[in-house]
């Protein structure tokens, strides 16, 4: 039996991904839901209506990004995006959905996976796949970073206390 052509192909196709965040699991909903937050790892514009019904959209303002519906919202838990068709991609018939579900591990880490589905695996589809891929696995990434070491207050450290004791003939320097 011989494997379709590239040219030929058909159905769908998704991935997984997972990333393992050292915070309390509100700290990466805030992460994924807050547009202030979203800019932080997303390195973009944010625009999001967070409930259920409402817009999620992360790019550049009339400059192209991905849009999406929010169809499951629940809080600390689980949010499910259905994109928009993007008039730079090919037509497509089906659904394309990213998963983001979290789990609260021991410890208190929080489990992030994100599943997408749904993207055609005609060959014309390719480019978006890895790029959308790529994107979240990149994303995944910087939410764990900002999470886990946020960046640093803007506000000058103290200054240091002086010295208890008086320092010792010939280690002055």
């Amino acid at each position: 039996m011989t494997p379709p052509s590239r040219s030929n192909r058909s159905g769908t196709r998704g991935y997984a991904l997972l990333a393992e965040i050292d915070v309390p699991v509100n700290h990466v909903w805030r992460a994924l839901t807050e547009p202030a937050l979203v800019g932080v790892w997303s390195g973009q514009d944010a625009e999001i209506d967070a409930r259920k019904g409402g817009r999620y959209f992360i790019g550049k303002r009339n400059a192209g990004g991905r849009e999406a519906h929010i169809d499951i919202f629940e809080v600390d838990r689980r949010l499910r995006l259905i994109y928009l068709h993007d008039p730079a991609e090919p037509a497509s018939n089906s659904a394309i959905v990213d998963d983001l579900l979290l789990d609260i591990r021991k410890g208190g880490t929080t489990s992030l996976r994100v599943l997408g589905s749904g993207v055609p695996s005609s060959a014309a589809w390719d480019k978006s796949f890895v790029r959308m891929r790529m994107s979240w696995e990149r994303f995944l990434s910087r939410i764990k970073g900002a999470r886990e070491a946020p960046p640093a207050s803007k506000q000058p450290a103290p200054p240091a206390p002086p010295p208890k004791d008086k320092p010792l003939p010939g280690l002055d320097y």
